[in-house]
């Protein structure tokens, strides 16, 4: 069952222009760097804070992770690469250990009042909704510890499937602040909930084997509502040490996106 624990840290503490992350950004492959899902949100959020615009909505972000991003002070710098009235493109960078770590580009678009072209094919329009978030069980740990980004910051319930089995679903929340005093904005957590999916949807064990997604890609078809993020996850992983784990998110109200990752697989040394 979701349980309601005490609010922890805000995952960034602002120093100067730069942020400073907190321990609990930590991830499961290395004590000594963060979850993905920490310096995604942190992106998305820089994003919504480049000349934003009330008449824009995100509609895809993408993620590229030029290497482990290491828990400590991170430089955040974004452009708009394409203004525009109905369609924007906004670049950023994210900058660790003096080299770049992350790349940002996200698209907006115009929002409009178009009540009748909202439209779902039959598969999504005829699927039953997702168990809620108050029907699962806490999620697995891959690594023991509260002073991770799961599950010190995030609270992950699982309401079908098995991960090992390479598909599970389940109901993320992320229940830390961005930033001292700045919740987390619909986006914000969509992207810290979609970098889950490799793990949420793991078909190789963990002990065993590395997939280490690259990037990150959302796409949205409509914004978000509430603190819940619903992903329904897979994964499939090729010969050649290539994979790809990719989602649906929902919400309360049904489906609003999707997800994707090319995972770097490996067997442990």
């Amino acid at each position: 069952m979701a349980s309601s624990a005490q609010q922890p840290p805000a995952l960034f503490e602002p120093v100067g222009d730069s942020f400073h992350a907190a321990r609990l950004t930590r991830g499961p492959w290395d004590e000594r760097m963060m979850h993905g899902g920490a310096p995604s949100a942190l992106l998305a959020h820089a994003i919504e804070q480049t000349q934003p615009d009330a008449g824009l909505a995100v509609t895809r972000l993408t993620v590229e992770f030029l290497g482990a991003v290491p828990i400590g002070p991170v430089d955040v710098a974004t452009e708009l690469a394409k203004p525009g009235r109905r369609v924007q493109v906004v670049d950023g960078t994210l900058v660790a250990d003096g080299r770049r770590a992350c790349l940002v580009r996200a698209v907006r678009v115009r929002r409009a009042d178009l009540p009748d072209a909202a439209a779902l094919p039959p598969p999504l329009r005829e699927a039953a909704p997702l168990p809620g978030p108050d029907t699962g069980e806490p999620w697995l740990r891959f690594v023991e510890g509260d002073d991770l980004f799961y599950p010190g910051a995030t609270e992950i319930v699982l309401v079908a499937g098995t991960t090992g089995s390479g598909h599970a679903t389940a109901w993320i929340r992320l229940r830390a602040d961005l930033l001292p005093g700045v919740a987390p904005s619909p986006l914000v957590r969509a992207c810290a909930a979609a970098d889950f999916s490799n793990g949420l949807s793991a078909i190789l064990p963990f002990d065993e084997w590395l997939f280490v997604n690259t990037e990150l890609t959302v796409h949205l078809h409509r914004e978000p509502v509430g603190e819940w993020i619903g992903l329904d996850a897979q994964s499939v992983t090729g010969a050649a040490g290539i994979g790809l784990a990719s989602g649906m998110l929902h919400d309360r109200r049904g489906p609003f996106g999707t997800c994707a990752q090319s995972l770097f697989v490996q067997r442990r040394r």
